[in-house]
């Protein structure tokens, strides 16, 4: 794996842990009872941003290093997911 491809695995998980964590523990405006005027009723009151990207960077750095170590030592390749043996040559 070179750094190029290290790099783009950790931004795709990076971004889908991210996506997961962003709704969690959210409050809206309409739950607090105090919407502010020109937003929408759902708009979150206190996101926590800095939290949840701090949450997502570690949960990723994680990730990254058992999914990057499976790929680089070689346990699972792309000729295991090859269910109709086009690979074979």
């Amino acid at each position: 794996m070179n750094i190029t491809s290290a790099l783009v695995l950790f931004a795709v998980i990076w971004f889908m842990v991210l996506f997961i964590v962003l709704p969690l523990r959210l409050r809206t405006q309409e739950e607090e009872g105090s919407v502010v005027p020109g937003t929408p009723s759902s708009a979150p009151v206190n996101p926590n941003i800095k939290r949840k990207v701090q949450i997502v960077t570690a949960v990723a750095v994680v990730l990254w290093v058992v999914i990057a170590g499976v790929i680089i030592s070689g346990a699972i390749t792309v000729a295991d997911f090859d269910m109709f043996n086009k690979m074979s040559g």
